[in-house]
């Protein structure tokens, strides 16, 4: 049966999941700063389209939502790859997730011009980093399997 170390440099794991909630949390504050500014009331999570499509202010809230909806889609399941990952190698693992969050950036800041075509470029990096997480989560699994 095969034991789990956890090796010291996990604690940059731990340190990278939290920079990745301090991110998220970053971006719902920008959302409710320019909620206010676009003024689009609560609970109303977009502005409608007729207002976004002749007040530029509702179509740039609408962006920064998206922006922030569109990390969250998939935000719990990098989070428990990052996780799961970094047991296998913590340092790969933190490197993928500066790639995620220097990815992410980016993307936001595109989206958040109001063209959603500018999220991509460096933005597109958070793939990589979320390809890192997958392959160093599927190699503990294997490593685990193979090792009965």
């Amino acid at each position: 049966m095969p034991v789990l170390h956890i090796a010291p440099e996990y604690g940059y794991v731990i340190l990278s999941a939290i920079s990745t909630g301090l991110f998220v949390t970053y971006l719902g504050v920008q959302v409710g700063t320019y909620r206010k500014v676009a003024d689009v009331p609560l609970p109303n999570m977009y502005a409608e389209a007729s207002e976004a499509k002749v007040d530029k202010k509702k179509h740039i809230f609408n962006c920064y939502q998206r922006a922030h909806q569109n990390t969250l889609e998939l935000y719990q399941y990098y989070l428990v790859l990052l996780m799961i990952g970094g047991l296998y190698h913590p340092l790969a693992a933190t490197v993928g997730n500066a790639l995620w969050l220097v990815g992410r950036f980016f993307y936001a800041r595109g989206y958040q011009t109001g063209d959603p075509k500018a999220r991509g470029g460096l933005g597109l990096l958070f793939h990589l980093g979320e390809l890192v997480q997958m392959g160093l989560s599927g190699a503990l699994a294997y490593q685990l399997l193979t090792s009965a």
